[in-house]
């Protein structure tokens, strides 16, 4: 999102530094199957303020002292409701509409095919100033490694490297706060707890978790599926 704040720490670029091992030996490896490069693409999922955006930037600048060009499509501007209509839209429809159905799936998967083939792709990118839907277009030939970061990220089809963030809205209640991305009142407060639902039901998806303390680590929920 163009104005996002970025809060960055010490432990966002040790997850990252962890992370990015787990990517090099798996890409390594598909480019040993595929005899050839290979486009990698890691999803990344969590809560509000869990430190999604903070992660992907850190991973991003990490592969990059390794000659990888990424670059990080965020999911959360794919949202089918404008972010100025959504609140309202969200009271008309109750907080049960709030959840992944919520995304645009079609136009997120398409950008990802982008990727895959080398296209030249058009993206949504929400203005948090000014709350309107801008479009940013870019040449995927010229792009190795694509991180897609947002609420459901790792719901999208076609991923190399599926990552879950623990942390709940409860404990980054403060990063929200200074974020300022949404007025925090009691509905904001039903939302937030609609998404902590939703996020944790993809769980079991993810291949790796980055814990409380932002430890890299197996899923475990992952290996007993």
């Amino acid at each position: 999102m163009i104005g996002d704040i970025l809060l960055i720490n010490d432990l966002h670029r040790s997850a990252a530094r962890e992370l990015a091992d787990v990517v090099l030996e798996d890409k390594a490896r598909k480019e040993k199957e595929n005899n050839g490069f290979y486009k990698y693409i890691v999803a990344i999922s969590g809560e509000s303020g869990a430190g999604k955006s903070e992660l992907s930037y850190s991973l991003a600048l990490h592969l990059k002292q390794y000659d990888i060009r990424v670059k990080v499509l965020h999911a959360d501007n794919y949202y089918l409701v404008p972010p100025l209509l959504r609140r309202e839209w969200r009271m008309s429809q109750g907080v049960d509409a709030v959840g992944k159905d919520e995304y645009d799936w079609e136009l997120i998967n398409r950008n990802i095919q982008d990727f895959r083939e080398d296209r030249v792709s058009t993206l949504p990118y929400i203005d948090i100033i000014s709350g309107q839907i801008d479009r940013l277009t870019t040449d995927f030939q010229k792009i190795h490694l694509l991180v897609v970061d947002g609420l459901y990220a790792i719901n999208a089809n076609d991923l190399d490297l599926r990552v879950y963030i623990e942390l709940t809205y409860l404990e980054t209640k403060m990063a929200q706060l200074i974020r300022g991305k949404e007025t925090h009142d009691e509905f904001r407060i039903k939302v937030l707890e609609k998404e902590h639902q939703s996020v944790l039901s993809l769980k079991p998806m993810a291949d790796f978790v980055v814990s409380r303390d932002f430890k890299v680590i197996t899923n475990p929920a992952r290996n007993s599926m």
